[in-house]
């Protein structure tokens, strides 16, 4: 069985002045609810002697997000225009990126049936810099495309999109900047890829182990990369008494995943900036949780196969920095096992003693991946780290909270904290920062241990991080819940790639 999840499109730029005359199966443009036509638009409609425009006021309301096909139009080379909705003008400028992803990916989805090549011609976004739409189109055409089919038996090879290739039009003086981009979304979507496929694979495949080959096989394509993979006798051997509580419950052997990405060869600059410690990625890889013994209910718990979308977005973000040869050091730690019930699993009541040396009792054995966070956060401060941010789909509170639209965010350094916002916000993935007064902190006190796992109904996202937070005092560090936004449920269920475009323009702000 092939566990491959889809295939890398290919991203290129054209440089003319003369959209009509492009040679292509299909070209894009814009167009917006109140009739006016994007500058590209306005060329074909010309060329085609205002065929374009009578269409539009016909039968296209170019709501956002709409598309249009239009054959064999007169004056025009390319086989199809594809007319896309932009909205209301001034609404569409204000939106800038989030229009420009929703309008490109549904670009995506209507050509994704098409054979050969689709161009992109120039959505106009006034404002918006050529790279930074380019890396959004990029990354919005390779999400549109993802197509899962690794564990069917017979899979529909006519369900699986043709479309590999696409061509952004721009001016020749702006070809360098929307390569770039192109270069920059096509390596997110790559990253977003693996991760979307790790986190859709079943437990039964993608165990721990599975984490380790996969985190493996990146270091044999990229060489840029460096990996470790401890197993059971090392991890014990270290000490993390928290995190090997958890995977004791099951027959499956435990991960401790350690990547470097090395960067490029770097200037002195360059240098003297890395010296200050790399950026250390902490992933949740809990690959099922179960709840242990505190199990959880029946009704969708093969969705908890994505209680590793921590660990899959670290090996995401890796593979999108190793591809962008990214010139300084970024370190991912992923904490891998499985939370099973067993003779040998936690119990209510438990106390296990973390690497750090503090001890935890154990209340709920469903707050789990705490006790595995906990031991990775406490291994990171042998890396001396400029930053340390860790990913998981830690508390159904946050979901509560925060829903699928925006990822839990919880530091207490405002600068990384700024920093990540930022990058969510250039990303179009999306963070709200969270609470975390130390007046939370008296919800985690144990009358038998250093610290309670839980810390009661109310606050349970906030009291999580402020559990993570006793094992993140030696350097700069932020907790991203993504409990709410790894993943679809219902009709929708898959998952979806985040936070990988986020950590990686976290990243590419700090080069």
């Amino acid at each position: 069985m092939s566990h491959s999840g889809t295939f890398l499109m290919e991203f290129s730029t054209q440089t003319t002045a003369s959209a009509h005359q492009i040679k292509t199966a299909a070209l894009a443009v814009g167009v917006y609810a109140d009739g006016q036509l994007s500058a590209a638009a306005e060329l074909i409609d010309r060329a085609a002697n205002g065929a374009l425009r009578a269409v539009v006021k016909a039968e296209f309301r170019a709501r956002p997000g709409a598309t249009l096909v239009l054959r064999n139009l007169p004056g025009v080379t390319a086989q199809r225009v594809v007319l896309v909705g932009l909205g209301k003008r001034e609404e569409y400028c204000a939106r800038t990126h989030a229009s420009a992803e929703q309008a490109f990916a549904s670009v995506c989805v209507s050509a994704l049936l098409t054979e050969g090549v689709s161009t992109l011609a120039a959505l106009d976004i006034p404002g918006t810099p050529l790279r930074a739409r380019a890396r959004t189109a990029a990354i919005a055409a390779g999400s549109a495309a993802y197509h899962y089919d690794a564990t069917f038996g017979k899979p529909d090879r006519d369900a699986r999109p043709k479309l590999r290739k696409i061509t952004q039009v721009v001016a020749r003086a702006d070809a360098s900047q929307a390569q770039q981009g192109l270069r920059e979304g096509a390596a997110i979507a790559n990253g977003m890829e693996l991760t979307r496929t790790l986190g859709n694979l079943p437990g039964n495949i993608c165990t721990p182990t599975y984490l380790g080959e996969t985190a493996r096989k990146l270091a044999r394509e990229f060489k840029s990369l460096k990996v470790e993979v401890l197993e059971r006798k090392q991890i014990e051997a270290l000490g993390m008494g928290s995190f090997l509580s958890v995977a004791r419950g099951s027959d499956e052997p435990p991960r401790f995943i350690v990547l470097r990405h090395g960067g490029a060869p770097a200037t002195a600059a360059k240098k003297a900036k890395a010296a200050t410690g790399p950026v250390v990625l902490v992933g949740k890889g809990i690959t099922f949780d179960s709840g242990g013994i505190s199990i959880k209910p029946a009704a969708t718990m093969d969705e908890m196969k994505y209680d590793m979308c921590g660990a899959a977005s670290v090996l995401g973000t890796f593979r999108a920095l190793a591809e962008l040869e990214l010139p300084f050091e970024v370190v991912g730690l992923i904490a891998a096992c499985e939370n099973m019930p067993s003779g040998r699993a936690n119990k209510p009541g438990d106390v296990v003693t973390s690497l750090s040396g503090q001890t935890i009792e154990i209340l709920n054995t469903d707050a789990e991946g705490r006790l595995v966070l906990c031991d990775a956060l406490t291994y990171a401060e042998r890396f001396k780290p400029s930053a340390v941010i860790d990913i998981a789909t830690l508390t159904g509170a946050c979901v509560v909270a925060l829903g699928g639209v925006n990822t839990g965010l919880f530091s207490k350094d405002d600068a990384l904290a700024d920093a990540l916002l930022a990058a969510g916000r250039q990303s179009l993935d999306t963070a709200w920062r969270m609470p975390m007064d130390d007046a939370y902190q008296e919800q985690l006190k144990s009358n038998f241990a250093d610290i309670a796992n839980i810390g009661g109904p109310q606050a349970g996202a906030v009291t999580a991080a402020c559990f993570l937070s006793r094992f993140a005092k030696a350097y700069p560090w932020a907790h991203l819940d993504i409990a709410g936004t790894a993943w679809k449920g219902g009709k929708d269920k898959g998952a979806t790639g985040r936070p990988v475009p986020l950590l990686t323009q976290y990243l590419l702000d700090r080069g």
